[in-house]
């Protein structure tokens, strides 16, 4: 029930501060912890985010959802509301707030520990927020929340009071309601020759809009990796390209797990979480031994130790924020704003290309679940549709219009008509 107070509430005058924080913990069974502005520890989210690990979420999930309900947390704490006495009214402002808001500015800390601003690897400012990069044709990130971040935002914070209404902890009504045209039993009337559609969805969650996934073209792909400064940058650039995993995937495989002589990688796939051995070019087994080599003497290379080390000691797994960084430089040399999964998405286009190769094949290399993902790879890209129109106007400005001639003589069209020939 929305209250008359509820309606007065002027968010453009809200002023959220940034309390609370989530930490990161040792304990395997409570890997992320979130705090409130005293520092003590939401026990409410606690709760969820133990359910979580329990349905089988790895840690970096129970991550990604613990940050948005610090987001919706931080909302309750500045407009005074309990989180078991929201109602639908906060949910609608939440919501609201979040779409107009601005990110929070990414800061570092100075030498003296002041915040200055973030800036680019080379030490430039970022691109314009929101203005596409000229070479790459993506859009640098925005001042506000990407709808999909919003989207995601409202479907974690849905499910965190379906968890507690079901337990009996929370509000007797999900503050959080679907969508009135999902009312009822979900795909009640399903047509069985149409495909089926998800079962819910949030009142209030945006409408994102589909992503194309963008590969690297050749030309950019070999000027980017003639930039990279190392033997372990270019096997991981190499293997990303060639074997499709998941940088997670990638960066956790250990030494025990390359086969050069079958030109195999073993990786533990993100949701199954599952081996797979997954095949790879040549070149990136190649770059792989000239990395080894280089870092003999330095790092062991048991079966359980890492495969992919950081270049400085002290010597430790390369984690993917480090990997990130690196192909973050080699993108600043050339003015390009290409992210790390893009790379899956280039060895995705150029398997699903092949015609020799079948869809099915392809679904099996990425981990896909189902056919449908994998086939958003056979549409065509933006700069393979841009060329073929380019081409087309090309051949039209080549065409000249011949003269119309007559298939019939002049004589007969003489006798046809009563005239005489010219």
């Amino acid at each position: 029930m929305i209250k008359p107070e509820d309606m007065d509430r002027d968010l453009s005058k809200l002023v959220v501060p940034l309390d609370g924080a989530l930490c990161a913990t040792e304990d395997p069974f409570e890997p992320f912890q979130l705090l409130d502005p005293a520092g003590a520890v939401v026990v409410p989210v606690a709760a969820y985010l133990r359910e979580l690990q329990a349905c089988g979420r790895p840690a970096s999930t129970q991550r990604s959802y613990a940050m948005d309900l610090l987001r919706y947390f931080r909302f309750l704490w500045a407009v005074a509301v309990p989180w078991n006495e929201a109602t639908r009214a906060e949910a609608r402002d939440f919501c609201t707030w979040a779409q107009l808001v601005d990110k929070p500015v990414p800061f570092r800390r100075g030498p003296g520990g002041e915040r200055q601003p973030a800036v680019g690897p080379t030490g430039r400012a970022r691109n314009e927020p929101g203005a596409p990069n000229a070479l790459t044709g993506k859009r640098a990130a925005g001042t506000k929340y990407a709808p999909a971040s919003l989207a995601h935002a409202e479907t974690v914070v849905r499910s965190f009071y379906e968890f507690h209404v079901e337990m009996g902890t929370g509000p007797i009504v999900n503050p959080f309601p679907l969508d009135r045209c999902r009312r009822g039993r979900a795909n009640a009337h399903h047509n069985p020759m149409e495909p089926w559609r998800g079962a819910s969805r949030g009142r209030y969650r945006p409408r994102a809009p589909e992503r194309v996934p963008r590969q690297i073209p050749d030309e950019h792909f070999d000027a980017l990796f003639a930039g990279l400064s190392s033997h372990r940058d270019r096997a991981l650039v190499a293997f990303f390209c060639s074997s499709g995993a998941r940088a997670a995937e990638l960066l956790g495989a250990n030494c025990g797990d390359v086969d050069p002589g079958a030109q195999l990688i073993t990786v533990v796939r993100k949701g199954s979480r599952e081996l797979q051995q997954l095949p790879a070019s040549p070149d990136a087994f190649v770059w792989l031994r000239l990395y080894q080599a280089q870092m003999e003497g330095l790092v062991s290379i048991a079966r359980d130790e890492p495969l992919w080390w950081t270049l400085r000691r002290p010597f430790r797994r390369l984690n993917y924020h480090a990997a990130r960084a690196m192909f973050g430089r080699a993108n600043a040399a050339l003015g390009a704003n290409w992210a790390l999964h893009d790379l899956r998405h280039t060895a995705a286009y150029r398997m699903a290309r092949d015609p020799d190769m079948p869809l099915s094949d392809v679904q099996w290399v990425l981990g896909h679940a189902h056919l449908s993902t994998t086939q958003l790879y056979v549409r065509p890209s933006a700069e393979d549709v841009i060329a073929s129109v380019r081409a087309h106007h090309s051949r039209r400005g080549e065409q000249v219009e011949a003269p119309a001639s007559s298939p019939y003589r002049a004589e007969s069209l003489a006798v046809l008509f009563n005239r005489a020939p010219r």
